[in-house]
């Protein structure tokens, strides 16, 4: 995605200048630690990433590259990868204000719900279904979280000012340590996108990059073993 034509801005250099915009705000300061991390994965869905949706998000498409990386990184040192798809029922009985509120809705059970075949979860991986933009309402992601013994979670997917932010917020209320990754979470509109990331910054989470997380994941025992043979998780 280009963010800004006129000056070739990638998302690359559109990350480094988001990060000394906030920098200024910057409270949670954390370093991963690996052995007690998950990897959230959030709405990547084809509702959000076909271009003829009428909810396609680009920053979604932008950052598929960086979450196949982290997914990646992530299988390798056998730690938990967690999918969220946000669906209503066809009949919109679940619906309640979104049904006015969201231009279209996901239907679950139809292909647009499913999550993007770039990044399709594998069987062993947790498919959170939710309606709700936060991916702790009404749904058992705390119980898996705490079943897993998790401390550390990152969080990437669409939208970053919407499902993402509303996540980590209720991540930050039940005590885990938030990554929310600025070049690996994506909105429909770059001010959004920066809203957001400085109000995490300030007052819920630690803002990471892509490369930040890699390099963290790299150095656990697991991901090191796997690299001279070791599988990771199904």
């Amino acid at each position: 995605m280009i963010l800004n034509p006129e000056k070739g801005e990638n998302l690359a250099r559109a990350t480094r200048r988001w990060l000394r915009q906030i920098e200024p705000h910057r409270m949670h300061r954390l370093k991963l630690k690996p052995a007690k991390a998950a990897l959230l994965v959030i709405d990547l869905q084809n509702f959000f990433l076909d271009p003829k949706s009428p909810t396609y998000t680009a920053g979604g498409a932008a950052i598929l590259p960086n979450v196949q990386k982290l997914i990646a990184a992530f299988r390798r040192a056998k730690r938990p990868i967690i999918y969220t798809t946000h669906v209503h029922k066809p009949d919109g009985s679940d619906a309640g204000i979104m049904k006015w509120w969201w231009e279209g809705m996901c239907r679950e059970g139809y292909p647009e719900a499913r999550v993007h075949a770039s990044i399709a979860p594998r069987p062993a991986d947790k498919i959170i279904v939710k309606h709700r933009y936060s991916a702790f309402y009404n749904t058992d992601l705390e119980t898996v979280l705490r079943c897993a013994k998790i401390e550390d979670l990152v969080i990437t997917g669409i939208m970053t000012n919407l499902c993402c932010e509303s996540t980590a917020r209720d991540a930050y209320y039940r005590d885990y340590r938030v990554f929310f990754l600025a070049d690996a979470t994506g909105s429909t509109a770059e001010e959004l996108h920066m809203a957001t990331l400085m109000n995490l910054a300030y007052g819920f989470s630690h803002i990471a990059t892509t490369a930040e997380i890699l390099k963290s994941i790299a150095s656990s025992p697991n991901a090191r073993a796997g690299k001279t043979g070791a599988t990771g998780l199904a």
